[in-house]
């Protein structure tokens, strides 16, 4: 893993895409955002989310 990768908590993601959590896991179980398990708790890479939302901006 590179130096400037960042790897989120849900929490942490809603505060940067400015939604409630409970709207990140409606995204994840609708597999709509780029994530990963790290045992029961799902990371977020923060360079994979700006390029989701990005490509979500351009619809």
């Amino acid at each position: 893993m590179k130096g400037d990768e960042k790897v989120m908590t849900v929490t942490e993601v809603a505060e940067y895409l400015h939604v409630h959590p409970s709207t990140i896991y409606r995204l994840l179980r609708k597999r709509e955002i780029p994530a990963f398990r790290v045992g029961s708790d799902w990371r977020f890479n923060r360079e994979s989310i700006d390029d989701w939302r990005t490509s979500r901006e351009k619809r």
